[in-house]
């Protein structure tokens, strides 16, 4: 008696019905397209002036600025002294901003004195625009460069000082706990512990603070500037030069974008471990 086995036979399947894998197309793709785009019918309503020049230029008219820009200047002063006038007052606003919103942000974060003391300035600060304060600023400090700085670092310091709050109310508590058992005193565990802890959230922090700076600059420069991209856009409005208002508002979106991959470098080197998250 011949026993036919009953199991059953595996068919290896054919190419066309094993399953596809979908390639993944790179963001940069997407971003490359949406800005050809918008480009594109930015020249095709320029083209066909559906909008007056004087309201938007074509895009050769911007691109024939911004070179002339670098090389003849605006306003008495080139591209690069207005890039690095602006520059200057953003770093030193940052600067300002991380020297003071980093300490408030621990001792809110640490401390209940210290959340009681701060946290009602800086919710009062949070929602106020520039504008509204800059008459104040200008009285107590005057119209130099101090006065600009002043209202940067102003806008920068409620994020910077929430961001590290929350860093440090986000910090472990079973690491807290370890170190204490190890005998760490309060000093070492805000050294080694809460701030390392809190180093993504500060670095976060920075990268939010610097939008916020880049857009109070064009308010900042109003007082009393004679460089600066703020004060080159304000003077073109004025006068209706609008692809230098154009060039000037393109030249600030590069730099910005630029300080942001430079911010993103810097977390990737500094907390690495955050960054493969």
């Amino acid at each position: 008696m011949t026993l036919i086995s009953e199991a059953p036979v595996l068919l290896s399947e054919t190419p066309s019905e094993q399953p596809r894998r979908k390639i993944a197309v790179p963001l940069y793709v997407y971003s490359g397209l949406t800005v050809t785009a918008i480009v594109a019918i930015w020249w095709l309503a320029a083209r066909l002036e559906l909008v007056s020049p004087v309201f938007l230029p074509s895009p050769n008219l911007v691109a024939q600025s911004a070179w002339s820009l670098l090389t003849v200047g605006f306003v008495d002063s080139t591209l690069a002294e207005h890039v690095v006038a602006s520059l200057g007052r953003i770093l030193g606003g940052l600067l300002v901003s991380i020297l003071l919103g980093v300490p408030a942000g621990l001792a809110i974060g640490t401390s209940r004195i210290g959340r009681g003391i701060l946290d009602p300035i800086v919710e009062f600060l949070r929602p106020l625009p520039p504008l509204a304060y800059l008459p104040l600023v200008i009285i107590w400090v005057g119209i130099g460069e101090a006065s600009k700085i002043t209202v940067i670092a102003l806008s920068m310091l409620p994020a910077i000082i929430l961001s590290t709050a929350a860093g440090v109310r986000s910090v472990s508590k079973d690491h807290l706990n370890a170190a204490r058992s190890f005998g760490g005193t309060e000093r070492q565990l805000l050294l080694h512990v809460i701030l390392p802890s809190a180093l993504p959230a500060i670095l976060t922090g920075i990268r939010i603070a610097l939008g916020t700076g880049w857009s109070t600059l064009v308010a900042a420069e109003l007082v009393a500037a004679t460089r600066g991209l703020g004060f080159m856009i304000q003077s073109a409005a004025q006068f209706l030069v609008t692809d230098v208002v154009l060039a000037g508002i393109g030249v600030i979106a590069l730099i910005a974008i630029l300080l942001e991959l430079a911010a993103r470098a810097l977390e990737r080197w500094l907390v690495p471990w955050a960054a493969e998250k």
